[in-house]
């Protein structure tokens, strides 16, 4: 795997500096339901930390010094970059690409990435995926990734779920697709190239290992416009609701689209370009954080 250098080290970062406004305000709403994320961390954590820590430890690969020592460099590089204490990271063999999370309380995060999903990247697009993974872990999103599995498995189990399970769920899809915006504003934060993004959701969408020396950035940023012409009317806004309301993630080409207008932002630029530090103390001298 390829290194990677001459990254801008965010010293300072913190969650509110980069998050998503759909998150901030989906994360506020969630957060007036008292005691929720108490509840989840003090019935759940334990049990499934050390449930989880067991099935990864006998059936992936620890990344380490010693083990995959060039995608453990990825990982201490991005974890600086977001000035974040890295996780432990395991690779599975998987034939779906995929990473996930989990970080109930903060005792033994993890974070694990399939074979497939690797084999179809490139070494910075991998990076690009654990910078969004990360982004979880910076933004506390651990909590209510949890609550989404749970409500999930509530609704088709559980006696009279569908009398109270039905409005919970919504809000808390709703908060997940918003969450997925602001993680990956982490992993462009962490690979500071927006094409690498946008290539790593284009082929989530439709690339494989054998298509993607013929794949095109900019045509997949062409086709993430031509969606928005597309939904621009009652009738396609409709529609776009209907189709992305049961999605855990935002489409990708909307993840496209938003991550490289971000990139081109004031905002972005600002942070890149100076230490998140003095980005905070100028910040608070204005009366808080403005909502991007």
């Amino acid at each position: 795997m390829e290194s990677t250098t001459h990254k801008q080290i965010l010293s300072g970062l913190q969650a509110d500096h980069f998050r998503h406004p759909l998150d901030l305000e989906a994360t506020a709403a969630l957060r007036q339901l008292p005691g929720l994320d108490v509840l989840i961390r003090a019935a759940l954590g334990p049990v499934a930390e050390q449930v989880l820590y067991l099935d990864n430890i006998s059936s992936s690969v620890l990344v380490s010094e010693r083990q995959l020592p060039e995608l453990h460099d990825s990982l201490l590089e991005a974890c600086q970059v977001l000035d974040l204490e890295p996780p432990q990271l395991y690779v599975r063999q998987h034939p779906v690409p995929n990473a996930y999370t989990f970080a109930m309380r903060g005792k033994q995060p993890f974070i694990v990435v399939h074979t497939s999903l690797i084999d179809l990247l490139t070494p910075a697009e991998v990076q690009a995926v654990i910078g969004h993974e990360l982004g979880h872990l910076k933004c506390d999103h651990s909590v209510y990734l949890t609550l989404a599995n749970l409500l999930t498995l509530a609704a088709s189990q559980l006696p009279l779920a569908e009398l109270w399970v039905p409005t919970l769920q919504t809000q808390i899809m709703e908060w997940v697709r918003c969450a997925e915006f602001t993680c990956d504003r982490a992993a462009l934060l962490v690979v500071q190239e927006a094409k690498t993004i946008a290539a790593l959701l284009m082929k989530l969408s439709g690339g494989s290992p054998t298509l993607s020396a013929q794949l095109n950035v900019e045509a997949f940023l062409d086709q993430a416009r031509a969606y928005d012409a597309a939904v621009d009317s009652e009738l396609g806004e409709l529609v776009k609701q209907v189709r992305s309301q049961e999605l855990t993630h935002p489409l990708p080409v909307l993840r496209a689209r938003e991550i490289d207008r971000w990139s081109s932002s004031p905002e972005y630029q600002s942070l890149l370009n100076r230490d998140a530090t003095q980005y905070n103390k100028e910040m608070s001298s204005q009366g808080g954080w403005r909502n991007w």
